[in-house]
């Protein structure tokens, strides 16, 4: 029989339709150590029973099984820091093209690199005016709408300047981006020649909108990041921080009392273990133990996919878990939870559990604990809206040898490697 089940929180649709084939996953091992059978149905998930519970019962009613034995289930992550308009062109060698067709191009095989490691959201930030104009904004709302169905794409409109003279443009082209689909206000308050005033006028476009609001910031000037905290205090639908790695450079005694500043208004902090992003000079991880300690809620991202900030970046969440978890101390769960049910929380999504009635975003890494999934999460399944939309597969064999036959290890085809 399938387990009893909370009542799921209710949530507004997300746009992309749902599938309305039933999907079975079956023989999937959860965190708890239970092996289940799942049913998804119309986006969600429909029932969870012990293995082999729902197997009769799917015969008649799924259109679709997927073997999940030797899986591990879990809710998907979501990435909350993407660049989506200079993603995948630091080997283009000189300066970034902001050719629309480019930047879609860009945008729409990012997105899709960040949902086959498991990512079936992101919030990607696109700098607007300069010689971008709305041009790049307009390439990545695109990019979201071929992605329908497939990822789920929001917007950050990041203008350079909004004070002075020089920022009635910026202004007007931040109106504009909300208008044209942005649902999420942004930029780099650091880089204006009246940060606070940078700051204020975000956040009066996002009350005037009913927007969120995401900023990037160094956090290494403790005033300012007071001021900032206590404009933002009660904003709703929530104010953002990232990626701060500066604050972890202050003295303990001030970033500890920045930390529950942060956490009196309601502030969220995404850091960025993998590297930088072009938003900030600086490279660091924000001190997530220190604000978690402090109650301010921390999700991590990735930054920069393969740009000039970061040439090497892949943009994976578990690889963002796995460097809280070893190099910062955080146990696998609570880095796990950065990237998925604190990172749904940034971008406004519902939660997820592996239980009835809740959002079927899933994902299934080869494995039977949390730990080793993200140690050595290679083979991954990708579940979005009730159905799989994408599969990697890892295969390592070993050459004939008294250690593999001993260990029974799986081995190469005959005079391979020989």
């Amino acid at each position: 029989m399938p387990d009893s089940q909370p009542q799921p929180p209710h949530s507004s649709s997300s746009p992309g339709p749902a599938d309305t084939t039933s999907l079975l996953l079956c023989g999937a091992r959860l965190t708890d150590g239970r092996t289940v059978d799942v049913r998804l149905d119309g986006g969600r998930i429909e029932a969870v029973g012990t293995a082999g519970s729902l197997t009769a019962e799917g015969t008649r009613a799924c259109g679709a099984r997927v073997d999940l034995s030797g899986y591990l289930l879990l809710p998907a992550p979501v990435e909350p820091h993407a660049h989506g308009d200079t993603a995948l062109s630091a080997d283009e060698g000189g300066p970034v093209s902001y050719d629309s067709q480019d930047v879609q191009r860009r945008a729409t095989e990012a997105a899709l690199l960040q949902l086959g490691h498991g990512a079936t959201a992101l919030r990607a930030h696109v700098r607007v005016g300069d010689v971008q104009g709305l041009g790049a904004l307009a390439a990545v709302l695109q990019a979201r709408r071929s992605l329908r169905g497939l990822t789920e794409l929001t917007a950050v409109a990041m203008p350079r300047v909004l004070t002075g003279v020089a920022g009635a443009e910026g202004l007007a082209m931040l109106r504009d981006a909300v208008k044209m689909g942005a649902s999420v206000v942004g930029g780099c308050p650091d880089l204006d020649p009246d940060p606070t005033g940078y700051v204020q006028a975000v956040l009066d476009i996002a009350s005037e909108h009913g927007c969120p609001v995401d900023l990037h910031t160094d956090a290494t000037d403790a005033a300012r990041l007071a001021r900032l905290a206590a404009m933002a205090g009660g904003l709703r639908p929530g104010v953002t921080l990232g990626p701060c790695g500066g604050l972890g450079r202050l003295p303990s005694q001030v970033a500890s009392r920045a930390a529950d500043q942060l956490a009196a208004a309601g502030v969220t902090v995404v850091c960025l273990p993998q590297g930088g992003c072009g938003g900030v000079d600086r490279r660091g991880t924000a001190p997530v133990r220190l604000l978690r300690a402090a109650g301010v809620r921390v999700a991590a991202g990735s930054g920069s996919l393969r740009d000039v900030s970061n040439p090497v970046g892949r943009g994976d969440p578990l690889e963002a878990a796995y460097l809280l978890a070893s190099r910062y101390g955080m146990r696998p769960e609570d880095a796990y939870d950065a990237v998925s049910a604190s990172a749904r929380a940034v971008l406004g999504l519902p939660e997820v559990r592996v239980e009835a009635g809740f959002p079927a975003e899933l994902l299934a890494v080869r494995g039977d604990r949390l730990s080793g999934a993200l140690s050595l999460a290679y083979s991954r399944i990708v579940v979005h809206r009730g159905r799989v939309v994408a599969r990697t597969s890892a295969v390592r064999e070993f050459c004939d040898s008294a250690a593999a036959v001993e260990l029974g290890l799986p081995r190469q085809g005959r005079g391979e490697l020989s």
